[in-house]
């Protein structure tokens, strides 16, 4: 057997209540093994510990499981008598069995010798307060990011002379083309119309530049977006079309105009918001009389601007009073933090308690690149920008060496880096501000239509950049922040995709199996880039999904009904073709 393949450990995604019934256990072993079974049982139904009767357990095989590059990832739900569990596995390869505990593995002889103290996994307790729980409403929702200035003006006669003119092409980080608020909330009819249920916007508070993440004012709308009632009216409104609101929080750091920062500036260290900021330190030199306790110091910048210090309590303090003031002013329902992976613990532990209290189902989502388990147990956000999915989706279209198994891997991975609560609610995107767009990436509608088949169809929460609708151009930050060409939406190629992005729509929001966490691969296709898999809904109804990343026409097996497909027919599913399917039973 390959012990070095096999993991698991009682805490994190390995072994984690899913609600206050459930408990999931997650296993990792090689490919070697071919059958799990897990023993457990409740710790005490024995005796109590350390006492001499002997403890054996429920034995059950583990059938779920899923494929990643090098190890096999196992997965079973039990529901615990009294919410505290006590097990060990059961491991079988072709020839050997093997049993795994806490402390490593015994062998058959040694599980039933006498007087062995075997060292079990245990659950203690399925305590309710320390259960993760996420906001159920985000599985539903299809998100529209939004980059205010460059989406609508809803009023061109004002600062016309101080605005770039409304231009399609390429951008860059000086102009301003003068979009606000009020042109999202006379748009709010087209987003309902496409099927959007969540606007994302980037940063609206008072800032100096076009993209507003160099924050001045944290209490203030930013004047080139409009009024406080402005953006009253949109969230008002959104929600009466069952649109909800998600804003940008700014907080690893502020502009260099933020009141505390200039306070700073003028006073040094005498400044009572000196310790607002993050601070470099060395070593003096010899003869040297700057000094800090007996170090030099710089303040620490972030892109140019200062780096806050989220550890200071009365930073702590200020910033959850902003977000209770977002909310309770402005009735939001999501807060977006930038750079979440730079602010500290301390102070998203303390954020959220405050948060949860005032608006239990508020959704806290990280800007997180890499994997971010350890902001995702419970206590600090509900979710995270799901990365690792897009570059993962992406590499593959590009890599034509990459097979079918290699997609099934990084699925695989995603899937089993975070608890399901947070699964099911992950922030899932192809592009964003930061990125360069989509339909630049390949240049080809085939490829942007797979690719957005998988957004459509992946657990979590899926979001679109706007102009997706239209497959808008845009290269790297900042020119994928173009100016939405409202003029050109009435083309007939616009027409055209638009529908194709609101039949997407709509079968997420309509099928379960699309939005559900349970999917597999079943590999019946021979062609080495047919990515294909199966959702399932909790009724067991499926969708099929075929993509035909290969050069050559497949012929694809009669099955249920066309939910969506592009270069399908007579069977034949060409290159570069996208097919989604009920699938019979």
């Amino acid at each position: 057997m390959e012990f070095t393949g096999i993991y698991h450990k009682t805490s994190e995604q390995m072994s984690y209540p899913l609600n206050e019934r459930e408990l999931i256990i997650n296993l990792k072993t090689g490919y070697d093994v071919e059958k799990v079974f897990i023993h457990y049982g409740d710790p005490f139904e024995a005796g109590i510990l350390g006492g001499k009767e002997t403890w054996t357990g429920k034995r059950e095989e583990i059938f779920y499981k899923k494929r990643l590059r090098f190890q096999i990832w196992w997965t079973t739900t039990l529901v615990p008598a009294y919410k505290r569990c006590k097990y060990f596995f059961e491991l079988h390869t072709t020839d050997q069995v093997w049993y795994y505990f806490e402390d490593g593995f015994l062998t058959e002889e040694q599980l039933h010798m006498e007087g062995r103290m075997q060292q079990c996994f245990v659950v203690p307790w399925m305590n309710p307060a320390d259960i993760n729980r996420t906001p159920d409403w985000v599985n539903d929702t299809v998100w529209y990011q939004i980059f205010p200035d460059r989406f609508c003006n809803g009023t061109p006669g004002k600062n016309a002379g101080q605005l770039c003119p409304w231009r399609n092409g390429p951008v860059t980080n000086e102009e301003r083309f003068g979009g606000n608020l009020e042109g999202i909330r006379q748009k709010l009819p087209y987003l309902k119309e496409l099927g959007i249920n969540g606007i994302y916007l980037n940063p609206i508070m008072e800032a100096e530049s076009n993209h507003k993440y160099d924050t001045t004012d944290y209490t203030k709308i930013d004047p080139c977006f409009g009024e406080k009632e402005v953006f009253i009216r949109l969230v008002q409104e959104a929600h009466a079309q069952g649109i909800r609101i998600m804003v940008d929080a700014v907080f690893n750091h502020c502009g260099r105009k933020f009141a505390p920062w200039l306070d700073v500036l003028e006073k040094g260290r005498a400044s009572r918001y000196a310790d607002w900021f993050m601070v470099n330190t060395w070593p003096i030199p010899e003869k040297q009389a700057d000094t800090r306790d007996g170090r030099y110091y710089s303040f620490a910048f972030a892109d140019g601007m200062p780096k806050l210090n989220t550890n200071n309590e009365e930073v702590i303090d200020y910033f959850c009073g902003i977000c209770r003031d977002w909310i309770t002013d402005y009735d939001i329902d999501g807060i977006r933090f930038d750079v979440g992976n730079e602010v500290s613990h301390r102070f998203l532990k303390t954020l959220r308690h405050h948060l949860k209290a005032l608006k239990p189902d508020i959704y806290l989502l990280g800007e997180i690149w890499h994997d971010a388990s350890q902001w995702l147990a419970g206590d600090e956000y509900d979710s995270v920008m799901n990365y690792p999915l897009t570059s993962g989706i992406h590499d593959f279209f590009l890599d034509s060496s990459m097979k079918k198994e290699e997609f099934e891997f990084m699925v695989n991975r995603c899937y089993t880096m975070y608890m399901q609560q947070n699964n099911n609610v992950m922030f899932n995107l192809l592009d964003s501000h930061d990125t360069e767009r989509l339909m630049n990436r390949f240049h080809s509608l085939d490829t942007f239509y797979q690719q957005l088949a998988v957004l459509f169809t992946m657990p979590g929460s899926p979001c679109i950049f706007y102009g997706t609708e239209i497959a808008m151009e845009g290269g790297h930050d900042p020119d994928c922040r173009r100016c939405m060409p409202w003029e050109e939406l009435e083309l007939p190629e616009n027409q055209e995709k638009t529908a194709a992005l609101r039949k997407l729509i709509l079968l997420r929001r309509t099928e379960p199996a699309c939005r559900s966490l349970y999917f597999h691969f079943p590999n019946e296709y021979s062609s080495g880039r047919c990515v294909e898999y199966i959702k399932l809904d909790g009724e067991g109804r499926e969708v099929e999904v075929l993509l035909n990343c290969s050069r050559e026409m497949m012929e694809i097996k009669e099955d249920g009904e066309v939910l969506f497909s592009r270069g399908f027919h007579d069977r034949l599913l060409e290159p570069g073709g996208t097919l989604i399917r009920h699938k019979n039973r």
